[in-house]
């Protein structure tokens, strides 16, 4: 009896190996794709990574930091609004700046009374010793003029003190220096921002306090060309591009704007951060125009092909 149940395990066990290595190599049916993963448009086409901007005539977004240290009291402004130059953004806490400055206003009175004590002195020193150059020393008529002239400087000098602080105290309002749509706002009322900007508990870096964008309603796309496909991109006459947005089967043509001449170390577009490898690329700007119902913003990155003009396509 016991032979004929271990002769059973063994033909039991047989028959379950010979089944599982009959499902194991069954092959598994690929999932569809979610999307069609962009490819190359292009017979002679060259990719690059790309990053979405609002488009500048030189530079990048504006990065905005303050000028002086202090808590954010104030934000008036709000992500998405479009300012005008001079347009009043946040306002910092300038209660001790306030309060120097009253103080230098004061010192100009003190020093407006002081010179017109020493000028009412000396005119009539002046006076007595024009009358009868004997009755005042020449001495004590240098001194008193000396005193004057001094007066007037310190006059002078609490007049620059004043406007310095005056000057300074207008920097604890933080004003936009050109017309733009406000993209982000990295602060909060509360928050302690200085000239690095703030502090990210998320990243553990300093971001800008504000970042500004165009207002126009086209978008840039700014991509990186690796330093050893240089020498294939066409002529800037003959450029043509597609741009591909990651997660669906869009792409939008792109119109060439400028090559920024100066090739720099490579960077990590999801961090901004300066990669470790001795690799370089060349910036090259493109302007495109926003379809309506695709969702795309500024920050976004995408998938761009570079070919050229009257190429014949890839099949």
């Amino acid at each position: 009896m016991r032979n004929k149940l271990l002769i059973g395990s063994a033909i039991l066990g047989v028959l379950l190996a010979i089944g599982s290595a009959y499902i194991s190599g069954i092959p598994a049916k690929p999932q569809t794709p979610a999307f069609k993963p962009a490819s190359n448009p292009y017979a002679k086409g060259i990719y690059a990574n790309g990053i979405v901007e609002t488009p500048q005539a030189s530079g990048e977004n504006i990065n905005l930091y303050p000028e002086v240290p202090g808590t954010v009291v104030k934000i008036l402004v709000a992500e998405g609004q479009h300012v005008k130059a001079g347009t009043p953004l946040l306002i910092l806490d300038d209660s001790v700046q306030r309060a120097t400055t009253a103080s230098a206003k004061a010192q100009i009175d003190v020093a407006k009374a002081t010179r017109k004590n020493l000028q009412d002195q000396y005119g009539k020193l002046k006076a007595s010793w024009t009358l009868d150059a004997r009755s005042v020393s020449k001495d004590a008529l240098d001194t008193a003029e000396n005193a004057a002239r001094g007066a007037n400087a310190t006059l002078e000098l609490a007049q620059k003190q004043y406007e310095a602080a005056n000057a300074l105290l207008a920097k604890y309002s933080i004003k936009a220096l050109s017309e733009g749509t406000v993209l982000s706002v990295n602060t909060a009322v509360g928050s302690y921002i200085s000239s690095q900007g703030v502090y990210s508990s998320y990243t553990g870096a300093f971001r800008p306090v504000m970042v500004l964008g165009n207002t126009e309603g086209s978008l840039a796309v700014r991509c990186y060309i690796d330093e050893i496909l240089i020498h294939r991109i066409p002529d800037p006459a003959d450029i043509e591009a597609r741009m591909f947005i990651h997660g669906t089967d869009i792409n939008i043509p792109l119109k060439f704007v400028r090559i920024q001449p100066n090739v720099t170390p490579k960077i990590e577009l999801s961090s901004q951060r300066t990669e470790r490898v001795d690799v370089r690329v060349l910036p090259v700007i493109f302007s495109f125009e926003k379809r309506k119902g695709v969702s795309i913003y500024p920050g976004q990155l995408v998938d761009v092909y570079i070919g050229e003009k009257h190429s014949t396509p890839k099949k």
